[in-house]
């Protein structure tokens, strides 16, 4: 885990996010808190649990991008999942477990990556002699002479042509491996033989409504029936990301994948729980709520801390922080049972986004709308502009009808830019060359409808 302080976590998140400064340090300090728990006694590391987050606010101002960004910047394994997905247990939701066993795929995904970026150089080397063996297979067996109890061969004659031969082959093999090399045969045409993934579905089987049952049951059966070989036709650019793949797999230990993964998940997991909101508040005895109350005491030993069985073996989940999320428009936080109330200690409210933050949004970040938009159409040849009155006006323009319709935060932005560019992005191909300047009154002039028509939903009951 890399030493950030709070501080130099805050400035990473501001390049991506604007605004939500109690958000980031909330975050920040959870994650800090997790190194300082690190560098402690092993007697004392397990008594300290993190301080999950609960985080309170509209949609679109930065909730779930916080803590991705957080995740990625301590390379921590992290899955988003939204809590009504748990709703009706056991009908058409899915179970609690499965947040643990997604995050332990992302963590095995996440060390057989980076295990394997490892071992790339030497699966690069082992890939390319895999190929030269396509291109020039080795000098068959010489047929066994039927006569030879009466003839028998002469022994240096045959030793001096098995010479000259593999003098030969070596010859060639090298000349094939320069071309190979200088990128001359990229685009030809070889017949490789690689293993057949496939396997015969189990199909559906009545009463197991359950997704994670069935993905558990066809993993069983991939494993029983043995790997087949397929052969396949591609081009040696493709051959070679193929054999690269299947020896960099054969070049990792999976027992200290899992074993890493395991560790990864118990001390540096991240689950983000969206939308728990919508699983606040009590049962009413009826209707389709019923099974809000029945969630929560489902998620409470996972946040807790409880032991989940998985198919690489079981996981404790006392150290993985917790990020809920939630718009709390219609519920608050202490419709929440009590219990799980208390185990999300930290509650930080974001704030909604105002014209400024949507100009900062539109140009600062390094993911900004605005740059996305200039590099798409540099792909077309066209050199794009937008003037600040321009940037200023699209501000504007989603403050207000955020304002006047549903709130959706910095989403928002997408519906104007994406509706902004239409008329450009269509005619691309054919301006290519032409230098493109976008002002106030180009803006004004193609989401003239859109602000027309939020003009008139101020009048319609």
């Amino acid at each position: 885990m890399k030493n950030y302080t709070p501080k130099e976590i805050v400035e990473q998140l501001d390049r991506y996010i604007v605004g939500q400064k109690e958000a980031k340090r909330a975050v920040a300090v959870a994650l800090r808190n997790r190194y300082r728990r690190s560098q402690l006694d092993e007697s004392l590391r397990d008594e300290i649990t993190p301080k999950n987050i609960i985080l309170m606010g509209p949609t679109g101002v930065g909730k779930t991008e916080i803590a991705r960004r957080l995740a990625k910047l301590v390379n921590a394994p992290f899955i988003k999942i939204e809590a009504t997905k748990f709703t009706e247990v056991g009908y058409v939701g899915r179970d609690v477990d499965s947040m643990i066993r997604d995050l332990m795929e992302a963590s095995i995904r996440m060390v057989k990556n980076i295990k394997m970026e490892g071992v790339r150089e030497k699966a690069s080397a082992l890939a390319e002699e895999r190929i030269l063996d396509v291109l020039l297979p080795g000098k068959k067996r010489r047929a066994q002479n039927p006569f030879g109890l009466w003839f028998q061969e002469n022994d240096s004659e045959k030793e001096q042509d098995e010479t000259d031969s593999q003098d030969t082959m070596t010859s060639t093999r090298e000349r094939l491996r320069e071309r190979l090399r200088s990128g001359k045969l990229e685009h030809t045409t070889i017949e490789i033989e690689v293993e057949d993934t496939s396997y015969p579905g189990v199909g559906v089987i009545p009463g197991i409504g359950n997704e994670d049952v069935m993905i558990q049951i066809q993993d069983i059966f991939g494993n029983i029936f043995p790997k087949k070989k397929k052969r396949k036709k591609v081009t040696i650019k493709e051959a070679r990301r193929i054999f690269e793949q299947e020896e960099a797999q054969k070049l990792i230990d999976m027992d200290e994948v899992i074993e890493e993964a395991i560790e990864a998940v118990e001390q540096r997991g991240i689950i983000f729980l969206d939308e728990i909101d919508k699983i606040a508040g009590r049962e009413m005895g009826q209707g389709p709520d019923v099974s809000r109350e029945g969630v929560q005491r489902d998620i409470l030993p996972i946040v807790e801390g409880t032991t989940v069985m998985t198919k690489y073996g079981p996981i404790k989940t006392d150290h993985i922080l917790f990020i809920a999320a939630g718009a709390f428009h219609v519920s608050k936080v202490s419709d929440l049972i009590p219990e799980l109330q208390g185990r999300f200690p930290i509650r930080v409210e974001l704030k909604s986004l105002t014209e400024e933050d949507f100009r900062r949004i539109l140009t600062q970040p390094e993911n900004a709308i605005i740059k996305q938009q200039i590099a798409l159409m540099k792909v077309e040849g066209i050199d794009l502009e937008f003037t600040s009155d321009a940037i200023d006006e699209i501000a504007r323009i989603a403050y207000m009808l955020n304002q006047t319709k549903e709130n959706l935060g910095a989403r928002r932005l997408h519906t104007i830019v994406e509706k902004l560019m239409e008329d450009l992005s269509f005619h691309a191909d054919e301006m290519a060359g032409q230098h493109v300047v976008i002002d106030a009154e180009y803006v004004r002039k193609n989401l003239g409808d859109m602000i027309k028509n939020n003009d008139l939903h101020q009048y319609i009951l």
